[in-house]
């Protein structure tokens, strides 16, 4: 680089001296033209050596950076090579709990579209509840009818009202309740005796009334039951310990829609 740079010097010195000598002419003073030259020189082979001394430590400090940087990169993909293989088996962990958390929400939407039915027919099927448990069974009731509600809540819910129902339905349950079943004047305090969810009977002691209940095709229902008021009454005592053990024939509905005699 030196040679070629000190070639490139004479040639613009002697190009300076003819340059001076042709723009001078014969009139010019040979000696001032070439010291003028020489002049031009030094400041050009001046300003040339400062821009090759430049160059070379700006060269030399790019060749820092680039290995500098070409060391990082090396390192960073090293780096990265490593973190690939040590996350392998939790980013095959991750997708599958993304799977399973898929399937599970699909599970979970296919669970909750069949309460959702259920809950409907719990719904549609309280008018034929037994009054009393229809009663207890307000709250979930109207708990179900809510449309905010997860599918957990739904569930417990759903499972209350049957599990309530099956209950019932497993005994007979005795007890005073206040009911219009004439569905005429004010409700009075009967005694009730329930069959499960089948059929029920009410007493009314001061009038000798009696009527039968049973599900219906517009809910529970409520028939007069004449001359039923002792047989209604003898079964009551029976069941609260008043009275001896006793085979009790009262009117009952099986299939059809008569009333017939059925043994206890």
């Amino acid at each position: 680089m030196n040679v070629s740079l000190l070639r490139n010097n004479h040639h613009l010195l002697l190009l300076a001296l003819l340059g001076a000598c042709s723009l001078r002419g014969a009139e010019s003073d040979p000696v001032e033209a070439v010291e003028q030259a020489a002049t031009q020189w030094v400041k050009t082979r001046a300003e040339t050596s400062r821009l090759a001394t430049e160059w070379t430590q700006q060269q030399q400090l790019l060749e820092s950076m680039v290995n500098g940087l070409t060391e990082r990169a090396k390192n960073l993909e090293d780096k990265r090579d490593y973190l690939e293989a040590k996350t392998a088996k939790d980013r095959d962990e991750v997708a599958k709990l993304v799977a399973a958390n898929q399937a599970s929400t699909a599970t979970m939407e296919t669970i909750e579209a069949h309460l959702q039915a259920l809950d409907a027919k719990l719904l549609q099927l309280r008018p034929s509840l037994p009054p009393r448990l229809s009663a207890a069974l307000d709250l979930p009731y109207r708990s179900l009818a809510a449309k905010e509600l997860t599918v957990s809540e739904r569930m417990q819910l759903s499972m209350t009202v049957l599990n309530r129902c099956i209950q019932f339905n497993r005994g007979v349950t005795c007890e005073e309740e206040v009911l219009n079943p004439a569905g005429t004047g004010n409700a009075q305090l009967l005694d009730v005796i329930y069959w499960g969810l089948s059929h029920a009977y009410a007493l009314d002691r001061s009038s000798g009334n009696t009527w039968f209940g049973s599900p219906g095709p517009a809910g529970w229902q409520w028939e007069p039951l004449p001359d039923g008021a002792k047989h209604v009454g003898q079964l009551i005592a029976i069941y609260r310990g008043k009275g001896e053990p006793d085979f009790v024939a009262i009117p009952a509905r099986l299939k059809s829609a008569a009333l017939e005699p059925a043994g206890k």
